[in-house]
């Protein structure tokens, strides 16, 4: 099928994520219930709908959605949530996760918890500078916390989402910061200093929402013993991301020390360790589902011209620096909401950014920044997003449940549009 073929008008081709949202959205808030309404059912409806209305050959349309949604990004994320659910559900047979919860209770006081683990999770993601990863080491310690103390799960879920983002930005290994910095040729030392100033009134405030909300914890949380054994498994997973080890391999190295110890000392035997990493994995089923089908239906919008309609729009509507800035950010922002990666997001509009740069006397750290914590925003708090997905998937949670409670990265969107809208001539 020729691209010129396959071009529809712009609204249109855009339609699918429409439909996606009006489904899943409009009828969880009618009915009151994000329950009601499994994510992988709307994308199915809009799937479904995106192969519907585009041109040509009916197997040609599905080859497209097919090989959208095989993209070896998409397939390296369905290996990590299955290596991440094998981890969790060995790790919880064997009572890691409840020997990891005991032993942080014990050492932090209850009133400094979300604070602390916010922070943690902000120093692990910026030594790590993976989100994903931020959130398979740390979710399920802050979920098994919040099923000791009482507090909510969507709740410690957030603030672990949120932290994971403060290095996904800003860390110099990054993939989103390499991707920003060489879109627009600059130094990552130059991106990091404009980039923490806009960030760091964020950190500062949510930090302050969560000391506060600490002070008003009034929970006795009953810890048990520690058995130090059972927390090898956690703490091996934390320092080899910090060493810098790929996070499938982390998770394998995990899944073999649960094992290990599993057997060693009597909690598991064979058939019930192969019996809790297929429970594991069984738990990501759904989250799985829907990342290919979003895929999918993500590579047919941008195969019909949606993506390229979004960008043209926006290029055609910037007037002057401040306008300039903002399109950056629009252009960088829509672009994730129709990749669902905020890496892709940057490497597809890096050209076009670099080009209104030049063009307006946009500093290039300055437009890495913009491009790097826009799609961070963005990618917060879609609810398909690989982020909010996999820790729906370790809490057993719909993904909108923990969006209200995203402090850092709404707080991040707004002091960067702030800075914009009042930035010194």
């Amino acid at each position: 099928m020729s691209k010129e073929h396959s071009k529809m008008p712009g609204f249109l081709a855009l339609s699918p994520l429409v439909v996606f949202l009006v489904v899943y959205l409009v009828s969880s808030l009618l009915a009151g219930d994000f329950y009601k309404v499994p994510v992988s059912a709307a994308f199915l409806l809009a799937s479904v709908y995106a192969v519907g209305i585009t041109r040509g050959k009916l197997i040609d349309r599905v080859n497209i959605f097919s090989q959208s949604a095989g993209h070896w990004n998409i397939m390296l994320m369905v290996w990590i949530f299955m290596l991440a659910g094998a981890f969790a559900g060995s790790a919880k047979e064997i009572g890691s996760i409840e020997a990891t919860v005991n032993f942080t209770l014990s050492i932090v006081p209850v009133k400094a918890l979300l604070a602390g683990l916010f922070l943690t999770s902000c120093f692990v993601s910026l030594a790590i500078g993976t989100s994903v990863g931020t959130i398979v080491a740390l979710v399920p310690i802050a979920n098994g916390i919040a099923a000791e103390t009482g507090m909510s799960q969507a709740m410690m879920a957030a603030l672990i989402v949120g932290g994971s983002f403060f290095g996904d930005n800003l860390s110099f290994i990054s993939d989103t910061t390499i991707a920003a910095t060489r879109a627009v040729g600059c130094a990552m030392k130059d991106k990091f200093k404009a980039n923490f100033f806009i960030v760091l009134p964020a950190v500062l405030v949510v930090a302050g929402i969560y000391i506060y909300q600490g002070l008003h914890l009034n929970v006795e949380p009953d810890t048990g013993s520690i058995e130090w054994l059972k927390l090898i498994p956690y703490i091996a997973v934390i320092l080899l991301s910090l060493i810098g080890l790929d996070v499938t391999m982390v998770l394998f190295m995990g899944i073999v020390l649960n094992a290990i110890i599993g057997l060693c000392t009597g909690c598991l035997d064979w058939y019930s360790l192969l019996g809790a990493i297929g429970s594991g994995i069984g738990g990501m089923g759904d989250l799985i589902i829907v990342t290919l089908m979003a895929g999918g239906m993500l590579g047919l919008i941008r195969h019909n011209g949606g993506l390229e309609y979004i960008m043209n729009g926006i290029v055609r509507h910037v007037r002057g620096r401040r306008g300039a800035e903002l399109g950056i950010g629009l252009l960088t922002g829509l672009s994730n909401l129709c990749t669902a990666n905020n890496t892709i997001a940057i490497i597809t509009v890096g050209g076009i950014v670099n080009d209104i740069s030049d063009k307006y006397g946009i500093p290039k750290r300055r437009a890495a920044s913009l491009m790097d914590i826009f799609s961070c925003f963005v990618q917060g708090i879609i609810p398909y997003g690989a982020q909010l997905l996999m820790a729906a998937g370790l809490t057993g949670l719909a993904a909108t449940q923990i969006i209200p409670y995203l402090y850092y990265p709404f707080a991040v969107g707004i002091c960067v549009t702030l800075s914009i809208i009042f930035r010194r001539k």
